[in-house]
């Protein structure tokens, strides 16, 4: 039964990605960031111990505040105040706390401090509204010693505008990053965004070391591949391609998360950089569709960016797709739908002979596909168009669950093809989804079982 939840949970987190519109392509926050979580509650103290802390039963402690980040009108230094703490803790220790609902405040369990961290908590408090400043400060801290500080600035980066982190490119440590990069034992999500900062600030000297790591046989050193191939593109420009296209859009023997993440590189070029020419991002993606498992990832991209070329590609792709690849039928079908083109209209009416279901699908759940609206500017971006897509891979039933799980993405993109849904057919997928998340608590409460008949 637990694989029957796992399709609506999917639902769930890609529409969660709509909640990161701004955020750094390749890079996911692990979780709220200290500024975030500050900006966020009413009040916000440094606590200390003032007397030795045991585990106890009830976990309950009593903290003196030392120092008032935030609602000054709320709190006072030296006010004792109560919260839940079941680790031990020396007479002395400092901790962050958190308050919320006025004016009896509730507690958050306290966070440790070291002087440098409770230091950095009250230079947060200082930092400057601009985007670019704030970043300048957290690049000192991305690999601090203090597991704290090193995660926080990291999550700070992930949900920082991707227009920001450019326009910090002349202040960023490059042989610090090329260091950091180089190193195996780094983490491929801080390898990820160190690999995006390189996008920024490196230039051409820095394309032979991302083009051996890119042909290397070692997993560690190609960790956080999506953002490496971006780079690689960057610096190198389409230059870059054919080696691009060799590993891993062309080559039938490239594992699928490795295509895939050449695929949200292409996509990344297509959306936020003028680097390489949109023609020829496209005629990369070409080669996906000599592989039919996994051609249906780059369908709607071809429709998005307008490339009308692969009409009878495409056909054949629809009349030849087999039980373990027929989910490539609805991307088909949409093209088509999409597509301008005499020749598009009739292939639509020859192949709804070959599968009507496929084609009802198609016309039912999604709107006719739109192009991409003239390139904005990083900061306007909005839901990942990708997350769609992964929305997609669930809603077409066929496709094995193993592979609509990978198309969860993490570059953003515009909405062409979210504002142009029917409202009906909108809230026709919302009450089901609606529905569905319901069962699915009912069946969490119930242990699976169903209300008894009588």
């Amino acid at each position: 039964m637990g694989r029957r939840f796992v399709p609506l949970l999917l639902i769930c987190a890609t529409l969660s990605q709509s909640t990161n519109l701004l955020a750094c392509p390749f890079c996911t926050a692990v979780s709220q960031t200290l500024r975030q979580e500050m900006a966020s509650m009413d009040a916000v103290v440094v606590a200390e111990a003032t007397e030795a802390i045991e585990p106890s039963d009830t976990g309950e402690v009593e903290l003196t505040v030392k120092v008032v980040l935030k609602g000054e009108k709320l709190v006072k230094v030296d006010q004792r105040v109560k919260s839940i703490y079941f680790g031990k803790a020396e007479k002395g220790r400092r901790f962050m706390l958190t308050g919320v609902d006025p004016p009896e405040l509730m507690w958050s369990s306290p966070l440790p401090l070291t002087e440098r961290s409770e230091d950095y908590l009250l230079k947060l408090t200082k930092l400057p509204d601009d985007d670019v400043e704030r970043l300048v400060f957290f690049q000192e801290f991305l690999e601090d010693e203090e597991d704290l500080l090193a995660r926080d600035t990291y999550d700070e980066f992930a949900v920082a505008p991707y227009s920001a982190v450019k326009a910090l490119g002349p202040k960023m440590h490059h042989d610090q990053l090329i260091e950091w990069i180089k190193d195996p034992e780094i983490a491929s999500d801080r390898r990820r965004l160190y690999l995006t900062m390189l996008g920024v600030c490196g230039d051409k000297k820095d394309v032979p070391m991302l083009e051996a790591m890119l042909t290397s046989t070692q997993k560690s050193t190609r960790g956080g591949l999506d953002a490496l191939i971006a780079c690689y593109l960057t610096l190198n420009g389409a230059e870059g391609l054919p080696v691009v296209n060799k590993l891993f859009l062309d080559n039938k023997k490239a594992e699928y998360a490795d295509t895939y993440a050449a695929i949200m590189a292409l996509r990344f070029h297509g959306t936020e950089t003028d680097v390489i020419p949109k023609e020829q991002l496209v005629s990369s993606l070409h080669h996906v569709l000599k592989r039919p498992q996994l051609a249906d990832l780059v369908i709607p991209d071809l429709a998005r960016w307008g490339d009308w070329s692969q009409i009878d590609a495409l056909v054949e792709l629809f009349k030849t797709a087999e039980a373990g690849n027929n989910w490539v039928r609805v991307p088909v079908i949409n093209y088509l739908r999409a597509c301008p083109l005499p020749e598009a209209a009739a292939a639509l009416v020859e192949l709804e002979k070959v599968d009507p279901a496929a084609v009802r699908r198609a016309n039912t759940f999604f709107p006719v596909p739109a192009a991409d609206a003239p390139k904005k500017d990083a900061e306007t971006s909005q839901i990942s168009d990708s997350a769609a897509s992964g929305l997609v891979q669930v809603f077409d039933s066929g496709k094995p669950l193993a592979a609509a799980t990978a198309v969860v993405p993490q570059v953003g993109r515009s909405a062409t093809t979210i504002s142009a849904v029917n409202p009906l057919r909108l809230l026709f997928v919302s009450s089901i989804t609606a529905t569905s998340l319901t069962i699915l608590i009912w069946l969490v409460i119930s242990g699976g079982t169903l209300p008894a008949q009588t």
